[in-house]
């Protein structure tokens, strides 16, 4: 049995296989699985390579006889973008709810230092992004990545076109961090400047 899942969120990793010709949706097949979590929001599979892959929440039964029927494993994996994205929330937090949400994402491989640098990175992106949508309960990978392409974003802070196969994979090696053999930070995206700062000369 495949399971056929949307490209709501951010679109697909290479890892998925290519499109159904009759119909918009692609097919991954349960050998291309490493595990599920279809109580995640939105629900999410894993690919064997580690990327990830969103399925509309209309289709969370669907995930789970396809996870049962298949025995694949159904695993809560800990949310990283969760917390890195939590200082974009429309919540305040304490000192305290800071410093465990920093020593939760040491815990799983990502440092305080790094922490700051994904932060700055993806922050003017993330606070345009919610900034329309008010979220105070959570943001995480599906939100970043689209938020990279999103219309509700400011151009100039967009993932251009052709950076956000880069940027994908960037964020997707940071959300399996907690499962990955090689805990190194990966790089930044190389990515150009926004727009506007190359106009204005800044």
């Amino acid at each position: 049995m495949s399971m056929y899942v949307f490209a709501d969120w951010g679109g697909f990793p290479d890892s998925v296989p290519a499109a159904d010709a009759a119909t918009p949706r692609k097919v991954l097949p349960a050998a291309a699985v490493r595990d599920a979590d279809p109580a995640a929001s939105p629900p999410e599979l894993r690919t064997v390579p580690g990327d990830t892959v969103f399925v509309s929440s209309r289709d969370t039964a669907r995930l789970e006889r396809f996870c049962a029927e298949n025995r694949i494993p159904v695993r809560r994996r800990p949310d990283i973008w969760g917390d890195l994205l939590e200082p974009f929330l429309d919540t305040r937090f304490d000192g305290r709810h800071q410093a465990e949400t920093l020593d939760r994402l040491a815990r799983n491989g990502v440092g305080r230092a790094e922490a700051d640098r994904i932060r700055e990175r993806v922050g003017p992106l993330m606070a345009a992004y919610n900034g329309v949508h008010w979220d105070w309960f959570h943001l995480g990978l599906a939100d970043l990545l689209d938020a990279a392409a999103s219309d509700l974003v400011p151009a100039e802070l967009r993932i251009r076109p052709q950076d956000r196969a880069a940027f994908r994979a960037w964020a997707m090696e940071i959300a399996d961090r907690p499962d990955s053999e090689d805990a190194a930070e990966p790089p930044l995206p190389d990515l150009a400047p926004p727009a506007v700062s190359a106009a204005s000369g800044k």
